[in-house]
């Protein structure tokens, strides 16, 4: 079942969203839109790394709070509708060190007035890196 506002979305919508934001200093890169899921990649590189070496768990919430927000602004009609964080966790699962994570997002809850979503992000061997789960509330746009 297709979720998203506009049926016919595809990654050219997403080119130039997120210019000069977190995401792109992050290099936040969308990478697949499905009928109810949307993947990104971030660099572990030296904007996402902590002093260990380490994926920053911060990054990752970053990926996830992007992923999840993004995907909820792109279920409802943006003429009437704006979606903003009210809640994020997340649970570090293992570490990354080098190359790219890959986060998923799929809904739990997509209500008149909120959504939840969760977020997986995977490293390139496909290990579970972190789990998390963004709760949005839906506004009205104002005039």
């Amino acid at each position: 079942m297709n979720i998203w506002f506009k049926k016919d979305l595809s990654l050219k919508d997403f080119e130039g969203m997120g210019k000069n934001t977190m995401g792109e200093h992050l290099g936040i890169c969308f990478t697949e839109v499905g009928p109810d899921y949307l993947k990104a990649t971030m660099p572990v590189d030296h904007r996402t790394k902590q002093p260990y070496g380490l994926l920053h768990g911060g990054a990752s919430v970053a990926l996830a709070e992007t992923l999840g927000s993004v995907a909820a602004v792109l279920t409802v009609d943006p003429d009437h509708f704006i979606c903003v964080g009210q809640e994020i966790n997340a649970n570090h699962i293992r570490s990354a060190r080098s190359g790219y994570v890959t986060g998923m997002t799929k809904p739990i809850h997509r209500g008149a007035s909120s959504q939840v979503w969760e977020i997986k992000i995977y490293d390139e061997h496909e290990k579970l890196v972190c789990i998390s789960r963004i709760t949005v509330a839906v506004l009205n746009r104002k005039s």
